[in-house]
């Protein structure tokens, strides 16, 4: 079972905190990195072979994680010299990869079974499985639907509910064939050409606990939570 995490990110959203530090090495509660727990997470979970896709302040996250015998996993990384995007590092080492395998963010806190959803993809025949959250938008205004300069509906100040990429996603090795390595290729880009084709991903639906660290608002958040969250992040830690 094979896990690779990005982690190239410079995380301009998450400064001050990340200017020292990459965003997946940011301490969480004081006891753990983020990418220490998703690395026990993965472990605990059965992978035995991570890639990490590493760019800014790289480094530091090999001088932090190594070779991976301290989650008793192989650990290789692959390195960007300029960004490329959710799927441009994938492209880059597709022939190191199985033909099912597990791509995700480096920066999320999640208690998602991420073996189930490698499993769920490999058995569904999609060329792309994503797992998704619901969250609910609050709209602070009332909102109008016009047509042909009148208002024929009006709302005030609704409630949207989506459903949200958590940043974890199935992926197969023959889906990304006809894609060129060493160009910026997101999951935008992947996902857009794939539906062109009227080729479509699977929904891995998830409603338990997630949260995508991404501005200072979440980390904060994070930190406050994580003392009641452990133990379901970290089973047996």
């Amino acid at each position: 079972m094979h896990a690779v995490i990005l982690a190239g990110g410079k995380g301009t959203r998450l400064r001050p905190y990340t200017s020292r530090l990459p965003k997946p090495l940011v301490p969480i509660g004081d006891e753990f990195s983020i990418l220490e727990i998703v690395l026990s997470q993965l472990s605990q979970q059965g992978f035995d072979r991570v890639t990490l896709a590493i760019g800014h302040l790289g480094h530091l996250i090999r001088a932090f994680v190594g070779d991976g015998s301290r989650w008793s996993m192989d650990i290789t990384y692959a390195a960007e010299d300029v960004p490329r995007g959710t799927i441009g590092p994938v492209l880059q080492i597709r022939d190191q990869l199985p033909e099912h395998f597990l791509v995700m963010n480096g920066d999320i806190l999640t208690d998602l079974d991420y073996a189930d959803v490698l499993h769920r993809h490999s058995v569904s025949g999609a060329p792309l499985t994503v797992a998704t959250c619901r969250r609910e938008v609050r709209i602070d205004f009332g909102v109008l639907t016009t047509t042909d300069d009148r208002v024929v509906h009006f709302v005030e100040k609704p409630t949207v509910d989506y459903r949200v990429s958590m940043g974890v996603y199935g992926l197969s090795r023959s889906t990304l064939d006809s894609y060129p390595a060493g160009i910026p290729f997101g999951f935008d880009d992947l996902v857009l050409d794939l539906l062109a084709r009227d080729i479509q991903p699977a929904d891995y639906a998830f409603d338990g606990y997630w949260l995508d660290i991404g501005r200072p608002d979440d980390y904060d958040r994070a930190n406050a939570e994580f003392d009641s969250i452990k133990g379901t992040l970290l089973k047996g830690v």
